[in-house]
């Protein structure tokens, strides 16, 4: 066998078929070991961790509960929604999950993306969490997660913007306590708010401002230093959602017993463990019943958007805590898909990754994803003995929490970065950002990947050219040269570029011009560094002499390339030509060229 036959098999190598190597990488108690990550940290946690992770899971729990509340308001749900939501896939995801800071339960952006369908039916919240696991699993399982590298940071980014802000303008009625509608898109919200701002009522105004002013300082409390003092203003800082929640239900529940009532309250939560079975495949929408087929038509195309989402915000913030290790995309996957399972069987509402929370379990210290199973405990312990207390939190407030944490979500510092380095990226970021706010987050993803996709189709078909000019003797002559992969999209512009360049008529003193004294009278067209071609660009740039001959009769050329075939590892040539070097040599008749100069003058 030929050395250079890449089917020779290395030194003590025995190469094996590929369905030897697929059987062993499916069936290897390995293999199956990193699909439940628990069997790998369990047998090796030690008594420090323990303690790490009690810290982690009540600091987490603690903001897990108004958040989780908050969250299913948004999504028009009743609050207990959103805790159930908080504990089971928490419990699922330290099971699967394969990064110990991740925690799962309710986010904005999926309330946010539930709540139109929830207005026509509860029973579409947990229609939905079952059908987004049940694709992120399939999606895990055929190990697809290359999917999601067809969507750019701009589009995220963009996308996370825009349902930062439509979250944030829809508590303005909540934060307020104005009547109407808070809208479905950021658009809407704003125009419910002015068209209904004489409604405002005062003193949940007064409450909301003063929880999100209160927030504000909580998180930037300073915690630098030792002692008893930074301490408590660290777990004050970490806890703060908790406190102006608690403080706020304390003024409330004081007033109260007054007989005074002077804020909307979060009203009665149902405590006590959910019913657990299946989703309801059919529902009742007004006076008409749907069965499983119309409420797959209720969700139409657009409720894919969920399930992406879910398994956007996962991964992103998996690998954004990851410290520089490489992520599983596939088992986050399947964690993701197993936990919203798990939530639609719990009466609970969609799950993913949530970056607030995430963070706070990694500043608590959190060593293993046992963290998560203090979390959901400490909810657990709130949503069957404290359901009464809950009663008492003010609307406000939760509305304040929300605010804050949107907030921190927005960030339009990469609108600076993308200006400076790219500024197609910027308007794919821009698009999004747009239509996400004007006409809803669904369509803001599809136009922000549309964008994208024209950008990329832009770039294929109007590659660039780098030319450089130089001397052979006396000479003057011009190298043109094409870089990266040269696609049929080009074609037809890639003969119109280059006899701009040969001759360009804008200006009798370009010095691409043949007009000029100064004018190239070697043309190197240089594709050394084109690792591909299609077939009409290269028909395309052979017929590149003949029309440069038809602009200057005094013009004449020789055209010389040199095909290469491309060897697969069996050995079987690909029947296109990829022009490894193009050579077009257009000299121009010096004594015609002189001849006709004399004319002129």
């Amino acid at each position: 066998m030929d050395l250079d036959d890449p089917r020779r098999p290395l030194l003590g190598h025995v190469p094996q078929s590929r369905a030897r190597r697929l059987a062993n990488k499916l069936c290897s108690l390995e293999s199956w070991r990193r699909r439940v990550p628990i069997t790998i940290w369990l047998p090796n946690y030690k008594l420090d961790y323990l303690l790490r992770d009690f810290i982690a899971g009540i600091t987490v729990g603690l903001t897990s509960i108004p958040q989780g509340i908050a969250y299913a308001l948004v999504a028009g749900l009743p609050p207990q929604v959103g805790l159930y939501s908080s504990i089971f896939p928490g419990v699922v995801y330290s099971i699967f999950g394969s990064c110990k800071d991740v925690t799962v339960g309710p986010t904005a952006i999926l309330s946010a993306l539930l709540a139109k369908y929830v207005a026509k039916s509860v029973d579409f919240a947990y229609l939905a969490a079952f059908l987004s696991g049940c694709i992120i699993l399939l999606l895990g399982v055929l190990q697809l997660g290359f999917v999601l590298d067809f969507i750019s940071k701009p589009v995220i980014s963009g996308f996370t913007t825009a349902a930062a802000l439509q979250i944030a303008a829809a508590q303005l009625k909540t934060l307020f306590r104005v009547e109407g509608s808070s809208g479905n898109t950021f658009i809407d919200a704003l125009i419910n708010f002015f068209k209904h701002i004489m409604t405002i009522h005062l003193w949940d105004s007064a409450l909301g401002i003063a929880s999100i002013v209160a927030l504000l300082l909580l998180k930037r409390l300073p915690t630098g230093g030792g002692g008893i003092l930074a301490a408590v203003s660290l777990h004050a800082s970490r806890a703060r959602n908790a406190l102006v929640v608690l403080a706020g239900a304390s003024l409330a529940a004081g007033l109260h017993a007054r007989g005074i009532v002077p804020f909307a309250l979060a009203g009665k939560i149902e405590g006590g463990l959910p019913h657990f079975g299946l989703p309801p495949f059919s529902t009742t929408v007004g006076n008409s019943t749907l069965n499983f087929e119309e409420m797959l038509s209720v969700f139409g195309a657009e409720g894919l958007v969920m399930p992406l989402v879910a398994v956007l915000e996962s991964i992103a913030i998996a690998k954004a805590f990851a410290g520089g290790a490489g992520v599983d995309v596939t088992q986050e996957m399947v964690a993701v898909g197993a936990c919203n399972v798990a939530a639609s069987l719990a009466q609970g509402m969609p799950a993913t990754g949530s970056f607030t929370r995430t963070a706070l379990n990694r500043a608590a210290g959190v060593a293993t994803p046992a963290g998560s199973l203090v979390k959901a405990s400490v909810v657990l312990l709130a949503v069957t003995l404290l359901a009464d207390a809950f009663y008492y939190i003010p609307r406000a407030a939760l509305a304040g929490v929300i605010v804050v944490a949107m907030m921190s979500i927005i960030d339009f510092s990469i609108v600076i970065t993308l200006w400076r380095n790219n500024k197609g990226e910027m308007c794919t970021w821009a698009v999004t950002v747009i239509v996400g706010a004007a006409a809803g987050l669904e369509y803001g993803i599809l136009c922000g990947a549309l964008a994208d996709l024209l950008r990329l189709l832009l770039a294929a078909a109007r590659p660039r050219l780098h030319t450089h000019l130089f001397k052979v003797g006396n000479i003057d002559c011009m190298s043109v040269t094409l870089v990266g992969a040269v696609s049929y999209a080009s074609a037809e512009w890639l003969p119109r570029k280059l006899r701009r360049v040969v001759d360009s008529p804008h200006s009798p003193h370009s010095p691409h011009s043949l007009h000029s004294p100064h004018a190239p009278r070697l043309l190197v067209l240089d594709g050394r560094h084109v690792h591909s071609i299609d077939v009409g660009v290269a028909e395309m740039s052979q017929a590149v002499p003949r029309v440069a001959a038809g602009i200057r009769e005094e013009t004449r050329q020789w055209a010389q390339y040199r095909p290469a075939c491309i060897r697969t590892g069996h050995h079987r040539k690909i029947m296109f030509v990829t022009l490894k070097i193009i050579v077009y040599y257009l000299i121009v008749n010096a004594s015609k060229y002189n001849k006709k100069k004399e004319k002129k003058n």
